[in-house]
C-alpha cells in the first residue's frame, strides 16, 4: 500500500477528532447528526455535511476510516486530489439528500457516519478498476470489485426497502451512485472501457430509481 496522502490523512484525522468528541459530548453529537425534522423544519442544512463527521461508536468509525484509507489512493493517483474531494463530499451530500427524500415523512429519522462519502470513493474506485479485488469480512478469497458492487447495491436496495438493521442504506446507495456518476463525468473513457461492468452494477441502481419513484 502506498503512503497515505495528506488529504486523506486530514479527512481521517478530522473525522476521528469530531467523532471522539461526539462520543463524550451529547449536545455536540445531537446538533451535528442527520435528522429529517431538524433539516426540513429547522432549516439546519449543515447537518447534511456535519453528520459525516460523527459516528455511533469506535467500530463504526474504524470500519469507515479503514475503507477510506484503502481506496483513497486509487482515486487520487488516477484522477487527482481535486476529483477525490469532489467525489467524497458530493457523495456525502447526495447520500444524505437521498436519505432526506426517502425519510421525509419520518421526523424522527436520524443518522450519522461517513458511509455515504466512503461508498462514493469505493464505487468510484470500482468503476475505474472493476477487477479490483475486495475482501469481505473473513472470506480469504478476493472478490472482483464489480461483483461486490452488484451484491452490495442489491443488498442495500433491499435493506432500505425493508428497513433492515440500524444502517443508513439510502446514504450508502446515494454515495455509491454519486461516485460512479462523477467518475464518468470526470473521466468519460471509463464508461467506454468498463461500460459492461458499470452497466451490470447499474441494475440494482435502476431498482433504486424505481423504488424512489414509487415513494414520490
Amino acid at each position: 500500500m502506498d503512503q497515505i496522502h495528506p488529504i486523506t490523512l486530514a479527512i481521517i484525522a478530522i473525522t476521528c477528532i469530531t467523532s471522539f468528541f461526539g462520543f463524550s459530548n451529547r449536545n455536540f453529537f445531537e446538533r451535528g447528526k442527520f435528522n429529517t425534522d431538524a433539516i426540513l423544519r429547522g432549516k439546519q442544512f449543515d447537518r447534511l455535511l456535519t453528520s459525516a463527521f460523527l459516528h455511533g461508536d469506535g467500530m463504526h468509525l474504524l470500519f469507515n476510516m479503514l475503507t477510506l484509507y484503502f481506496f483513497s489512493n486509487v482515486i487520487i493517483a488516477t484522477l487527482g486530489t481535486g476529483a477525490y474531494l469532489i467525489i467524497y463530499f458530493a457523495a456525502i451530500l447526495i447520500g444524505n439528500l437521498l436519505s432526506l427524500w426517502m425519510y421525509r415523512r419520518n421526523p424522527y429519522y436520524s443518522a450519522i457516519g461517513a458511509s455515504g462519502g466512503v461508498s462514493g470513493i469505493l464505487f468510484a474506485a470500482i468503476a475505474i478498476f472493476p477487477q479490483l479485488g475486495l475482501y469481505i469480512f473473513f472470506i480469504p478469497i478476493a472478490i472482483p470489485g464489480w461483483i461486490f458492487g452488484i451484491l452490495y447495491l442489491a443488498y442495500s436496495v433491499y435493506g432500505m426497502k425493508q428497513q433492515l438493521g440500524n444502517i443508513g442504506h439510502a446514504a450508502h446507495l446515494g454515495g455509491a451512485l454519486a461516485g460512479i456518476i462523477i467518475v464518468i463525468i470526470l473521466a468519460p473513457q471509463v464508461l467506454q472501457i468498463n461500460g459492461l461492468y458499470i452497466g451490470l452494477m447499474a441494475i440494482p441502481l435502476a431498482a433504486l430509481g424505481y423504488y424512489v419513484y414509487k415513494e414520490r
